[in-house]
């Protein structure tokens, strides 16, 4: 999933405990931020609409050009299922529900009239959930989580593939599995890539005692660890705020709301754990035995994620393909921000996996979704799918080559039938419509070389003119209900966005523009598009945006580097607030035998580590310290638990009060 470690420096209220210190930073993956905002389901619930007329219609003209359903799926999302859990909720230590499998009811094969009819199957389908036995000694857990427990039986223990989100809902995924495979240790955990489902729930599984003393292996790929903690931490705050929208964080779950992810059912509102690995796979072709089974490893960085691996088990003929394989088309660029993914990588690592593994698999199991079976149809996923990545690419280019823009390329640009038939490359995560996009960008960028688009005005000013322009709100408010009344929701969309931004306090363009966006949600085959469509009418209804708070993760907290710290400190700094002012401070934090040497000048800050320069100021403290003070705790005084100041203090007081704290929920669908 496209994962996110979000680091938002901002107090909290309350202060917890951590090895590195007392402190109250967050630094959390921005997907278990928004999951705690279920608060706000009540109000999804009575802003909820019915299908109009068009939208009916429409669904229904897609049921009829949808893919013949052969039952592969179903077969294949339901073959080998032991058990299913022996409670409907999974708690949290305060009580709070970390995960509630009512949610994922979908009843009925006929989709009702507010949900695509694909995209109502496709959810049914996620919605299995419990033990499934895949192979001897081969087994998952799905429907736990937004992604998949995956369990190897070695030959004294357990090997698990990425264990979860939360610790909470590891946990429970694992004890049905104990309740029903035995109660065997575990042996070693592997982490397929570096996003926070895939790691997090890893202390709900294992003990960190059993790790340090060498009990326990935690097997990752290269550079695992720098991008699990820092893929997002200079733009965590924006990023956590559109993951609210993209996973849908307040909506009520079913006909009217969301229907899950596209790539699982939800996001868990749990404990985001990590435990840094004790071994790095480096190379394709790498093998490892572990607990008596024999490993093959094959590395795919900078496809969806930039640390990510597969691998292969060959006495089982089974293929792991971590998140690069899936039961929908992935997005290039997730709609929450990261940078643009290399959809010609993704594809040629996908023909890496058919030419190594494709001849000789019966099994392929992934992250996410469910698996496949049957040498035939493996080798034929993985070309199909490679093939839809690679035609996303090469046409996004040949059509950007004739002079196409991103707009025009998404409007254009489709599968061709052989293709598209594929349910697994229908866009229920990622569509064609971004991700054509998302490859212009990646090698035109944002720019589309027509000067009118070169200094455009800002939204506001912009929509306050067009509006004006266009004979006052009013009448813009009756073009759109007419457009609406034809069932043109794309275009109404776009003339009510205009009145809104040009008058945030306009109602009855909020209200109106709310019910549009539902009803595109209501036509949407992807499950994300829905959500984003759905929470921005949620926002558009209410007075003020649903606010959930995010999870403290303590373990990414304590593997963040001091570097991730002072580059995300740099772009907190509000130049206003430094003027002219030009010094530096040096900070000392003896237990990690680390020394920073910060300037301020020309409105910027300027780390350098390890280094010796003097300063104005000097501080000697613990690292733990420094975050109390940026969250507005402030320093203690000087003694054997605090800090040390040699030098000008008040250069330090002025350092410290530079950073600004961002607005978790700053406004995206009004003024």
């Amino acid at each position: 999933m496209n994962g996110c470690a979000s680091l938002r420096l901002r107090a909290r209220g309350r202060r917890r405990r951590t090895d590195d210190g007392d402190q109250t930073m967050d630094l959390c993956k921005a997907l278990t931020a928004i999951a705690t905002a279920g608060l706000a389901a009540t109000l999804m619930g009575a802003h909820a609409r019915e299908a109009s007329s068009a939208t009916r219609a429409a669904n229904a003209a897609a049921a009829t050009a949808l893919p013949v359903d052969d039952g592969e799926d179903d077969d294949f999302a339901t073959r080998g299922f032991l058990a299913g859990p022996s409670q409907s909720t999974i708690l949290r230590a305060d009580g709070g529900v970390a995960w509630d499998f009512r949610t994922l009811a979908v009843s009925g094969a006929q989709a009702p009239d507010t949900a695509h009819p694909s995209l109502w199957r496709h959810a049914r389908l996620l919605a299995r959930h419990g033990l499934f036995k895949l192979a001897d000694r081969l087994y998952q857990v799905r429907g736990f989580d937004v992604s998949n427990l995956s369990v190897i039986v070695g030959e004294t223990g357990y090997i698990l593939v990425d264990p979860l989100t939360t610790s909470e809902t590891a946990g429970a995924a694992m004890a049905l599995v104990r309740a029903h495979l035995g109660d065997r240790p575990v042996r070693a955990v592997i982490y397929s890539h570096s996003h926070a489902d895939h790691f997090g729930g890893v202390k709900g599984v294992v003990d960190p005692a059993d790790v340090a003393a060498g009990r326990i292996e935690i097997i990752a790929p290269e550079h695992f660890l720098e991008h699990a903690v820092g893929e997002n931490v200079i733009a965590g705050n924006a990023m956590s705020r559109r993951a609210a929208f993209q996973f849908g964080a307040g909506l009520a779950a079913g006909p009217q709301g969301s229907l899950g992810s596209g790539i699982g059912p939800a996001i868990p509102a749990g404990t985001v754990t990590l435990l840094a690995p004790t071994h790095e796979v480096k190379a394709t072709g790498e093998t490892m035995m572990i607990d008596g089974v024999a490993f093959e490893f094959q590395m795919t960085p900078g496809t969806e994620a930039p640390s990510e691996m597969n691998f292969y088990l060959p006495q089982f003929r089974a293929l792991f393909m971590a998140e690069n394989a899936n039961v929908t088309m992935h997005n290039i660029l997730t709609p929450r921000g990261a940078l643009v993914r290399d959809a010609k990588a993704w594809a040629d690592q996908l023909s890496q996996s058919l030419r190594l593994y494709g001849g000789r698999s019966d099994i392929m199991f992934t992250a996410h979704g469910w698996p496949r079976f049957g040498q035939t149809r493996i080798a034929d996923f993985l070309a199909s799918h490679r093939d839809a990545y690679k035609y996303l690419h090469d046409q996004s280019v040949r059509l950007m080559n004739q002079g196409l823009t991103g707009p025009e390329i998404a409007e254009t640009i489709a599968l061709p039938p052989g293709l598209a038939a594929r349910w697994f490359n229908r866009g229920y995560y990622g569509t064609m419509e971004h991700n054509s996009r998302a490859v212009y960008q990646r090698y035109m960028g944002w720019y589309d070389a027509n000067p009118a688009h070169l200094n455009p005005l800002p939204p506001e000013e912009s929509a306050r003119r067009t509006v004006a322009a266009m004979g006052g709100a009013r009448r813009v408010e009756r073009l759109a209900k007419a457009a609406m009344d034809k069932g043109d929701y794309r275009w109404a969309s776009e003339l009510l966005d205009k009145a809104v931004f040009a008058d945030g306090s306009n109602r009855r363009a909020r209200q109106l523009l709310a019910e549009a966006h539902r009803q595109l949600a209501f036509q949407s085959e992807s499950a994300i598009w829905r959500n984003m469509y759905l929470r921005a009418a949620l926002e558009l209804s209410a007075e003020t945006p649903p606010r959930g708070e995010g999870a403290n993760s303590q373990d990414l907290v304590q593997a963040a580097t001091t570097r991730m710290l002072f580059d995300l400190m740099a772009v907190r700094l509000d130049p206003a607030k430094a003027g002219a002012a030009s010094f530096s401070v040096a900070f000392v934090f003896p237990e990690r035998n680390e020394r920073v040497h910060a300037a301020i000048r020309n409105g910027v800050l300027v780390p350098s580590f390890q280094v010796d320069d003097p300063a104005d100021v000097t501080v000697t403290m613990p690292r733990a310290l420094l975050l109390r003070a940026l969250t507005g705790a402030g320093l203690p005084a000087a003694g054997p638990a605090g800090a040390q100041v040699d030098g000008d203090r008040t250069r330090l007081g002025l350092f410290l009060s530079l950073f600004d704290t961002p607005d978790p929920a700053f406004a995206i669908v009004t003024p």
